[in-house]
């Protein structure tokens, strides 16, 4: 698998693994850059230098990699899906208290919750006032931008208004949440850096209908939603800095007016020069923000589990092994009060959980460069949080780390996974009515599918991802830590 060079965007080879190339999978599977012209070693054992380069080949192919493509785009995009999802169902489950929770009937009220902001210097739009009106608007403007981002549509747009919406709805109330609202608060932040839209996304739809357009000698579609979006967005952004209502930090001011200038300059050299070298620069820079970004949310995770797991070993509970036993038989994390009294009757099974947990969560960051025991203690944490998910009633804690463990799941897996769901989405449309199952005839989808859930001649044909860039390279090839 060639990795394309900065220097020709124009038609970049395609990055992301398919079902047909098991080796690209493989822990050790590493893309590699151009051939050198002369003899390359032969046998299995052969180095994996270009030529003569040796490891000063190595790191030019290293650096080629990282800046060529934006890696992990099915890790990207499931971490996107997973945490918008997470949130969003959190939001419609607490609508109907949502005013206790967050709004004007909160025990939190509003002028606590603003000495304390002022305190810590945190960010939340719910304190430019404390109208109703403008807490359901905010309400509702986090719960229709969770949306949008699960389903992809303007992703860098709507990855910044979760952000805002997020910091602004947890800020108002930091004593409401169970542990999983401070890795969405995290991770709201590292999506707005990444281009996690490659695959699955509506984005990614509508740069497959510009490939195709592109490969019939046509013009792209003309875009106006998402300039419109940043137009609007930008008034609002100088009226809130210049009122101080941003929040005593400086990095969210730098933040917010890096990421609302950079889409200014890339509609600009998309607009007038979209194949000059300040386009490929662009593509660079998004590339090594996106990868950096992708490294430091696997290090949280990692973080997350080793701290998680060290402070349990220095507990008494966990150190004798009855911790879990406590917790089963407290009223308000037992949701299903018979299945945790026949799990907590079991001193074996309490004990063998206990353990099993601590060992788990410590032993994970060390598995990271050995592919077949991190893919089964993923499995292990993933059936650790449904567990916690049904024994002791925290649903969206789980679901946020299931989905960052996400970012580690192999690519293979993730192809698979949406090669099913292509097929199921398919069977489930031909039995609708007026959907005709014969190719051709009226009702019958226009857009095929390739294997591995991508339009057959989109993206995967040419290589354009899908945030808001149709020309997103998407670097997908199973490497050590992703895949």
């Amino acid at each position: 698998m060639t990795i394309p060079s900065p220097q020709t965007p124009q038609n970049p080879s395609p990055q992301n693994p398919s079902p047909q190339t098991p080796a690209s999978q493989s822990a050790g599977s590493q893309p590699t850059g151009p051939r050198s012209a002369g003899p390359q070693p032969a046998g299995p054992r052969a180095p994996r230098s270009g030529g003569s380069g040796g490891s000063g080949g190595g790191l030019a192919r290293g650096l080629q990699r990282v800046t060529a493509s934006a890696l992990g785009p099915y890790q990207s995009a499931v971490v996107r899906i997973g945490f918008a999802a997470t949130y969003l169902f959190f939001l419609l489950r607490e609508l109907p208290h949502r005013h206790e929770l967050y709004g004007p009937d909160s025990p939190w009220h509003w002028d606590l919750a603003r000495q304390l902001t002022e305190g810590n210097r945190a960010f939340s739009v719910l304190m430019w006032t404390d109208s109703t009106v403008w807490f359901e608007a905010v309400y509702v403007l986090t719960l229709l931008s969770a949306a949008a981002l699960m389903l992809g549509w303007r992703t860098r747009t709507m990855s910044v208004l979760f952000m805002v919406g997020v910091l602004s709805v947890q800020n108002r109330s930091i004593f409401m949440g169970d542990g999983g609202d401070n890795v969405v608060h995290l991770m709201a932040i590292y999506l707005v850096l990444t281009r996690c839209a490659q695959v699955w996304s509506l984005d990614a739809r509508r740069a497959a209908r510009n490939a195709r357009r592109a490969a019939e000698g046509l013009p792209p579609l003309r875009d106006i939603v998402g300039p419109a979006l940043w137009v609007v967005l930008g008034p609002v952004l100088a009226t809130a800095t210049l009122m101080g209502g941003l929040g005593g930090t400086w990095w969210l001011p730098t933040l917010l007016w890096i990421l609302w200038l950079s889409a200014a300059v890339w509609w600009a050299v998309n607009r007038y020069a979209p194949h000059c070298e300040a386009r490929t620069l662009l593509d660079v820079l998004a590339n090594l923000t996106h990868n950096a970004t992708l490294a430091v949310i696997m290090a949280e995770v990692c973080l997350i589990y080793a701290t998680a797991g060290w402070y349990k070993i220095q507990g008494s509970r966990w150190q004798d092994g009855t911790a879990l036993y406590y917790p089963l038989n407290l009223d308000y994390f037992t949701p299903w009060p018979a299945l945790s009294d026949i799990l907590g009757a079991s001193g074996l099974m309490v004990m063998v959980l206990t353990y099993g947990t601590v060992i788990v969560q410590v032993a994970f960051p060390f598995t990271l460069f050995n592919r077949r025991v991190k893919n089964v203690l993923l499995v292990v944490m993933i059936c650790e949080h449904a567990g916690i998910a049904l024994l002791l009633g925290l649903p969206f804690f789980s679901m946020a780390m299931i989905a960052a463990d996400a970012v580690f799941l192999p690519t293979a897996f993730l192809v698979w996974l949406g090669t099913r769901a292509t097929l199921g989405r398919r069977r489930l449309l031909s039995r609708l009515p007026g959907r005709s199952r014969t190719p051709g005839k009226p009702g019958t989808p226009t857009r095929a599918d390739g294997p591995d859930g991508r339009s057959a001649d989109g993206p995967a044909r040419d290589g354009h991802g899908g945030t808001e860039e149709p020309r997103l390279q998407g670097g997908g090839g199973g490497h050590t830590l992703v895949g």
